[in-house]
């Protein structure tokens, strides 16, 4: 008999952003297979003895193969009844759990999905960003910033609203001229949040034209967002 996986959403980095069952999930797990992002304080709800594993991913450095992940699962599942694969923000959400999903219940092993907040919304919520307002925004589109170049149709966004950008920090200079070429204006105001949620989080605006020419001191993980929404934004109580 077989455990059960639980694709686990660790939200954006503050303990206090997970969901109620993905905590409960976190403290009865038996083993926990996470990514590079999910934060130490996310991991130290795990109780003592807790079979804890990094299987992070992390740009230009060490990683673990996805088809590795996938196997190391099968094999804890084979061991244990609860295993927990946490991930940074939401489980389906960039996170390619929609594929170890089917390479678990491929090999009759029991799997269910907890949503968690993704740092594409949430941390804009935070930083008081109205990712839709009216007036100014009717819509939005997240895009993942870490393909090629010339990989990503840059022109199917040049009209979208609000723009959010997941793993775009390395190629943003790249980016924000792809952009202003297929018709954003270089003007257009922009925002960064760095290590959002977290006490160490940093906010940083810059327009388009100057991300292009490499006017922005940013280090990963962050979120960038595109759009007028980023010009006027909601102030809100220090954090709790």
């Amino acid at each position: 008999m077989t455990g059960t996986v639980y694709l686990v959403g660790a939200g954006p980095g503050d303990p206090e952003l997970l969901t109620v069952k993905a905590q409960r999930l976190l403290v009865g797990a038996d083993a926990v297979f996470h990514d590079h992002l999910v934060s130490d304080d996310v991991l130290r709800l795990a109780r003592s003895g807790t079979e804890v594993v990094d299987v992070g991913k992390r740009p230009g450095g060490a990683a673990t193969c996805q088809d590795m992940i996938n196997e190391l699962l099968v094999e804890a599942a084979n061991r244990h009844d609860v295993v927990v694969r946490l991930k940074g923000g939401d489980p389906l959400i960039f996170g390619r759990g929609a594929e170890e999903a089917d390479h678990l219940r491929a090999r009759d092993i029991a799997v269910e999905i907890v949503p968690g907040i993704t740092s594409a919304l949430g941390l804009l919520t935070i930083a008081g960003v109205a990712v839709t307002s009216r007036g100014v925004a009717a819509g939005f589109a997240v895009v993942t910033g870490r393909r090629a170049i010339g990989d990503t149709d840059w022109s199917r966004y040049a009209r979208i609203d609000t723009l959010v950008i997941l793993m775009g920090v390395g190629n943003r200079a790249d980016i924000a001229a792809s952009l202003i070429a297929v018709g954003r204006s270089g003007t257009e105001p922009t925002m960064f949040i760095e290590r959002g949620s977290m006490n160490s989080e940093r906010r940083v605006r810059a327009t388009l034209t100057e991300v292009a020419r490499g006017g922005t001191v940013i280090s990963s993980p962050a979120v960038w967002v595109v759009g007028e929404v980023t010009r006027d934004t909601i102030e809100c109580l220090a954090k709790t």
